[in-house]
Formats: C-alpha cells, sequence, structure tokens
C-alpha cells in the first residue's frame, strides 16, 4: 500500500554533512565578533523591522500623502510660533509643542530665550513627526513597529540638542560660570569611568557601600552550599516568632542584597523584626565553566535544595516563599512541578514584580525575536555567559533619557559629580548569565510563552500554574520597565488561587525597596477570591483602595493572617542536630564574587 500523500517538506537534517561542523563554528565565530560592535543588539532584527516599515509605507500613497500633511502643518506651525517669537521681547509666546511628561531635557527657563528656545521646538516638532510616521502604517507586523519606534526614538535621543555644547544654553551658563573647569571634571570622570569599565573596577562611591560592611548587614550565617547558591538563615531578633518560616529567592540577573540594602531601607531586616524567620537564597556569580548550566539546574540545586535545607533546619511542615523578578518567575516554575508531584510544603507564595506570562513582557521585549537570540547565542558561544554589562546596555536603552544621556550631560559637560547611594551602588554590582540557562529561559518563556501555555516541561513532563492551590501576594510597580505590572497581573488567570494584588508606587528595583517612613509613596491592593469573577487591570485599577505609605505592613499582615500565631521559639541555627552547622556570617562568600 502506498504512504500517504504529504505535501509538508522532510525536517531538516544536515547532521550527514561533513561542513556543517565548521561552517557552523565560523557562523558563530562571526557572529559573536559582530555582538562585540553592536552591543549585543542584532542588525538582522533592526533591518527586518526597517524593512518591513519601509516596503509598506513605499505602497502605500495615501499614508505618505497624510505624512506630508502633518509634516506641513507642523511647518506652519512652527512658523507661527518663530514670528510671534521675533516680536515677543521680553516675554516669550507659549509653545507650540510642550515636552512629554517625563521628558525634562528642556525645563530650564534658558531654554526659552532665543535662539534656544527655536531649537528645542523644532526638535520636539521632528521627534513628534517622526513618532508618528513609524505609527499606523498598513501591513506593519507590530513587534516590527515598535523596533521601529524604538530604534528611530534612540536616533533622536542621541542628536537632541541638549547634548551638544553649542545648542545646549545651560552646559553654556555653566562653562561661563566656572570657567570652563567644568570640561575639564567632565574629562577626569571620563577618563576615570573609562579606566573602571575596562578594569572591571566599581564607580566612584561604590566602596562605600560594601556587602558586609555597609550594606548586606543583617545579622546571620550561611547554613548551606552548593555549587549555584548559599543559603543564609538570619538571627531573630523577637524573643517568639510565627512557626513558619519564609525562603526567599531573588533574582540571579541582580545579587541578593537589593532586599538587604542599608539597615534602614533592608526588607529582610524588617521581616525578621516582625516576627518571621529569614532565609535567603545567594547565587553564584557563574563563569565560563558553568556554560552549561540550565534552568531547571537553578529549579533543582537553587530552590529545591534550598526548601529541603530550610525543612530540615526547622522542622516546619510549611514554608512560606517569595521570589523577585526572575526569581519569582523560578519560584513559579518551582511551584507548579511541587503541586504536579503532591509536594504541599508551601504555606504561599509571594511574588515581587516577577512575570508568570510572557506574551507583553513590555519594552524589554524588543530585544526578544529569534534573530536576537540567536545573536545573543552567539555572543556567549565565545565566552560561556552573558557579562552584566550587555544585560546593564539594554536596560539604559529602554530609558536612555533618564540613565544615559542625561548622566553624560552632568558629569562630563558639566562636571558634576554624582552622588552614589545604596540603590545605586547595588546597581553597578552586576553578575552574569550562564549561556544554556539565559538561552532557555529567552526561548522557553519569552519567545515561547511555554509556560503560561502549558508547554513548559520539568523532568520529561509538562507543568501547570494551574495546579497553584496556595494563597498568592503579587507586587507590580507602576513605572516598571522590566517586568510591566499589567503582564504581572496576568497571574489572577493562570493560577488557581486566592491571590492578594497589589501595586505599589515607583519602578522595578526602587519600588520594592519601600521602606515604611519612605516619602511620597502609596499603593493600591485587593484581593481575588476563587468566586469571584474575572476582572481586568484597567477594572481592578478603579476598583482597588489607594492608600499612603509603604507597602510592607500590608505583606506582612497578609503573611502574618497565613501563619501560625507568633508564639514559636526561634528555630536554631543551622538547625537542632546542627547538620547544616554554620559555614561562615552573612553576606556569605556568593555574593562577593565579582
Amino acid at each position: 500500500m502506498n504512504a500517504p500523500f504529504s505535501n509538508q517538506a522532510p525536517p531538516c537534517d544536515a547532521s550527514d554533512d561533513p561542513l556543517d561542523g565548521p561552517s557552523e563554528l565560523m557562523d558563530r565565530a562571526t557572529g559573536a565578533a559582530l555582538a562585540q560592535l553592536t552591543g549585543g543588539l542584532s542588525p538582522a532584527s533592526i533591518g527586518a523591522a526597517f524593512g518591513d516599515w519601509l516596503s509598506h509605507l513605499a505602497i502605500s500613497p495615501g499614508r505618505q500623502m497624510h505624512l506630508g500633511a502633518k509634516a506641513m502643518r507642523k511647518m506652519l506651525r512652527y512658523a507661527d510660533y518663530a514670528r510671534d517669537a521675533a516680536v515677543s521681547g521680553d516675554t516669550p509666546p507659549p509653545p507650540c509643542i510642550e515636552p512629554l511628561p517625563q521628558d525634562r531635557r528642556f525645563d530650564d527657563p534658558a531654554w526659552q530665550k532665543a535662539p534656544y528656545n527655536f531649537i528645542y521646538q523644532s526638535f520636539l516638532l521632528t521627534q513628534q513627526w517622526w513618532d508618528a510616521a513609524s505609527c499606523d502604517t498598513g501591513g506593519v507586523t507590530p513587534d516590527h513597529e515598535k523596533r521601529v519606534r524604538f530604534a528611530i526614538r534612540q536616533i533622536l535621543d542621541t542628536l537632541a540638542p541638549s547634548n551638544f555644547i553649542a545648542t545646549n544654553p545651560v552646559v553654556q551658563q555653566r562653562i561661563i560660570e566656572t570657567g570652563g573647569q567644568c570640561l575639564s571634571d567632565g574629562f577626569t570622570q571620563f577618563q576615570d569611568d573609562v579606566r573602571r569599565y575596562w578594569t572591571r573596577e566599581s564607580p566612584a562611591g561604590a566602596e562605600k557601600f560594601r556587602p558586609g560592611h555597609e550594606v548586606a548587614v543583617t545579622p546571620g550565617e550561611v547554613v548551606y552550599r552548593n555549587h549555584l547558591i548559599e543559603l543564609i538563615q538570619y538571627r531573630p531578633t523577637t524573643d517568639k516568632v510565627h512557626p513558619e518560616p519564609l525562603l526567599i529567592v531573588p533574582a540571579w540577573i541582580m545579587k541578593y542584597y537589593i532586599l538587604d540594602l542599608s539597615p534602614e531601607n533592608s526588607m529582610v531586616r524588617w521581616l525578621v523584626s516582625q516576627g518571621f524567620t529569614v532565609f535567603m537564597i545567594s547565587w553564584r556569580n557563574p563563569g565560563a565553566e558553568d556554560r552549561d548550566v540550565t534552568l531547571d539546574d537553578y529549579r533543582r540545586m537553587g530552590v529545591m535544595d534550598a526548601l529541603d535545607a530550610v525543612t530540615a533546619i526547622t522542622g516546619a511542615p510549611k514554608i512560606h516563599a517569595m521570589g523577585y523578578c526572575l526569581g519569582g518567575t523560578l519560584l513559579s516554575i518551582a511551584a507548579a512541578t511541587m503541586a504536579r508531584d503532591g509536594d504541599d510544603r508551601l504555606a504561599s507564595m509571594t511574588l515581587l514584580a516577577a512575570q508568570t506570562e510572557f506574551s507583553e513582557p513590555g519594552e524589554l521585549g524588543l530585544f526578544i525575536d529569534e534573530a536576537q537570540i540567536h545573536f545573543l547565542e552567539n555572543m556567549m558561544w565565545s565566552r560561556g555567559y552573558l557579562d552584566s554589562s550587555q544585560m546593564g546596555g539594554a536596560f539604559q536603552m529602554l530609558r536612555s533619557n533618564d540613565l544615559l544621556w542625561s548622566r553624560l550631560i552632568h558629569n562630563y559637560l558639566m562636571g558634576e559629580t554624582e552622588e552614589l547611594n545604596d540603590l545605586m551602588a547595588w546597581n553597578s554590582d552586576g553578575t552574569r548569565m550562564p549561556q544554556a540557562m539565559h538561552s532557555q529561559y529567552l526561548r522557553r518563556l519569552f519567545l515561547n510563552d511555554d509556560l503560561a501555555e502549558g508547554r513548559y516541561h520539568v523532568d520529561g513532563r509538562s507543568i501547570s500554574l494551574s495546579d497553584l492551590r496556595m494563597p498568592i501576594f503579587a507586587v507590580g510597580t507602576e513605572r516598571d520597565h522590566v517586568a510591566p505590572w499589567r503582564s504581572v497581573f496576568k497571574i489572577h488567570y493562570l493560577a488557581d488561587s486566592p491571590i492578594s494584588f497589589l501595586l505599589t508606587s515607583g519602578g522595578h528595583n526602587a519600588g520594592i525597596v519601600s521602606e515604611p517612613g519612605h516619602p511620597h509613596r502609596h499603593y493600591r491592593i485587593r484581593t481575588h477570591r476563587l468566586e469571584d469573577n474575572h476582572i481586568d487591570p484597567d477594572s481592578w485599577l478603579l476598583e482597588a483602595e489607594q492608600h499612603d505609605g509603604s507597602w510592607w505592613p500590608a505583606l506582612a499582615a497578609w503573611l502574618a493572617e497565613r501563619s501560625s500565631p507568633a508564639e514559636a521559639d526561634p528555630p536554631p541555627i543551622g538547625g537542632a542536630d546542627r547538620k547544616h552547622r554554620p559555614l561562615g556570617p552573612a553576606p556569605g562568600n556568593y555574593v562577593l564574587m565579582r
């Protein structure tokens, strides 16, 4: 009997091609070299986006006419403004265009004087036209449109008149006031920053915030260590504690002590003072020898080994678990695996700015497509890891006005020294990402969204967040460029659990480090019970009550309600049987690895 007809092409198979190995090696080496020149951004990804946009714009005469008419209207508006400004004397006319609310580049009154008012108004009109030109062209895929808008924004931000001495009146005034000394001071800063970059030294001022000395000083002991983690058990500060301990899983894209910064803003110290026995995972900073460490290795040797150690040390049948950022995503994977396998040790799960669904990852998704991941894989292939400088550069580009150009102007043109605080010093203390793990994370979670779609496999079997039954406390931040709060909110649609969702002011890091007494803070919170109907993020925002102050007390109250009374004696450091005897004081050794 003949085989049924199929019009599908057979799968690619070049396994018997003797040239496959050398050709792949050449391609990888070329890709790695290009990645060093472009900072890890794939020219193919950007090129495909611009090709899509330009080709569709070329066959859209109506769109071209619309943009031409828009340009003409802006030119007429500018001409009217220029005429009024020329005859207005000392009282400038209202601007013909206002900067966006977050754009602070032209706030100084010096920009309202000729000729600088003409310059910055012309720039803003041009910027607005280009943004309109990159939007709403029929046939362009949404992802390509976002990349085109992003690339054009980066180009315009680079060419902004605020970045050049000849067109920045504030810098010119500073040069006059200092007799040019600011330029000399700025050049000295520039030389020092370049030297520190190439020698991998911390930025100036970071020496004031050393882990174990000025930051990460909450008393505790390392009670467990393997190749990937050190587990810290913090010493109690209350006579009695809740019997259920709290395990914190930070992201390994950052060092754990963002949650244990200075004593006055340490979440760890504050939670200990509320009667909780706190354990913290401190991740090893991987090197080239860890290139084959996988995402599942982080689950097994990170979350699961830590849970086993906490159980052995405290004897508690139930444990609260908290995950921050990428650590929260990993904790969700571990929790779903535990639920599948009948492991019910988790009393609750707290997710801090952590995504579990990646279809709308925010502007970070601009760097995630097949071409970009392939490019990153080539770059990691040459080293065995992704360096923190590449990740930091991507985050800076997301907010280039605030994080890049404003710093260059103030430090190098105006010669002003930026005083580091503990959060800024922590942010400069970067970590690396192993090649295998980072590739899996980008492909399986960001690109394919396997966790939310039920395709994520652990030990050869799929897991599902719908198996989760424990109470969940999820925190989003209002100005998060890494994990947008509407994306974090989607845990409502995935887990079959009562979910208390809290939205706090601030960004991805500063919103989480929000100690009691911190000024100008607020938050909203609302609990979604199992019997409640579906609610979307915008409706939630309207219905959730706003509160002033820090959100930490709300978290502590939520944990206390789901714990036994704080009437137990604190467990001994390392456990009563001393099987996990202390290996050294906190913050341990791994956090100090460069």
